[in-house]
């Protein structure tokens, strides 16, 4: 293994780990609700606070984030998924497709995208353009743990018996 870090490990077994993680959060919140005996769906539909987006729009958003970055790096068009999941199992599935998705990319196809030309849609708002670098490191990277993240802080604030061990999982 080289000493340099490469835009290929920085995007996808960053981005598989913390889909990884963050779907056993998920798995840990379904237990709690099934243990609390109440409908794990009320889970899904929680928030931090009512203009926030609910749990099961932040783990939406977060697969969203890291299944286009991998494919804006690499030039290629990105998976479409449709925001249509109601249950657990349903976005356990959908980060296990991205999660897999993920491991279709190559380091050749992410490495060296450091100064590619990345142009980010945005709702009602010009298009956000940035190099591959400035995309990754200062866009991808801290949106796909501030939905995590905000998942998880979601699944604590219900009582789900988390701590930081769960958020950052294994080796």
């Amino acid at each position: 293994m080289s000493d340099t870090l490469s835009m290929y490990q920085a995007t996808v077994p960053v981005g598989q780990r913390a889909l990884r993680n963050l779907r056993q959060l998920l798995v840990k919140g379904e237990a709690h609700a099934q243990a609390q005996g109440f409908d794990a769906g009320v889970l899904l539909q929680m928030r931090l606070y009512p203009d926030m987006f609910p749990l099961l729009r932040q783990v939406q958003i977060a697969t969203d984030m890291i299944k286009n970055a991998a494919a804006r790096l690499a030039g290629v068009e990105a998976l479409k998924i449709e925001d249509n999941e109601t249950t657990f199992a349903e976005l356990q599935a959908r980060l296990d497709r991205v999660i897999d998705y993920l491991g279709t990319f190559t380091p050749a196809q992410i490495d060296g995208s450091e100064g590619r030309a990345i142009s980010v849609p945005r709702r009602g708002k010009e298009p956000l353009e940035l190099d591959g670098r400035s995309y990754l490191l200062g866009y991808v990277t801290p949106n796909l743990y501030f939905h995590a993240s905000t998942a998880y802080a979601i699944l604590r604030h219900a009582g789900v018996p988390l701590g930081k061990a769960d958020f950052l999982g294994g080796s």
